[in-house]
């Protein structure tokens, strides 16, 4: 079995910046793309950013220049740098991981739990 974890969350003021941490453990042989996404009180979840076991990174138009994504494979973690945060960020912030377990021989998608970001002065 494989859990994934975020942490970093908090309550920061407009302009402010967070780290976030996405962590998996496990069964774990690799690792393939590592993903964010969002949700926002009342709003669908939507896609934040993205990037690829070579390192390949993407982002939503609303996070671009903002949002740094990487990665650490020796710890199977993603980081979601956020800076000059807009109270329009608000929202549970989820990691989403396609994982090649040891027990399954597959590639398969595991979700974190979220956390919480809340932008306001």
């Amino acid at each position: 079995q494989v859990q994934v974890v975020e942490s970093g969350g908090g309550l920061v003021q407009p302009g402010g910046s967070l780290r976030l941490s996405c962590a998996a453990s496990g069964s774990i042989f690799s690792i393939g793309t590592m993903g964010w996404y969002r949700q926002a009180p009342g709003k669908v979840r939507e896609w934040v950013g993205s990037i690829t076991s070579g390192d390949s990174t993407n982002y939503a138009d609303s996070v671009k220049g903002r949002f740094t994504i990487s990665r650490d494979n020796a710890k199977n973690t993603v980081y979601l740098q956020m800076n000059s945060l807009k109270p329009e960020d608000t929202a549970v912030y989820y990691c989403k991981m396609n994982v090649f377990t040891r027990t399954t021989q597959v590639f398969d998608v595991y979700w974190g739990t979220g956390t919480l970001v809340t932008v306001t002065s």
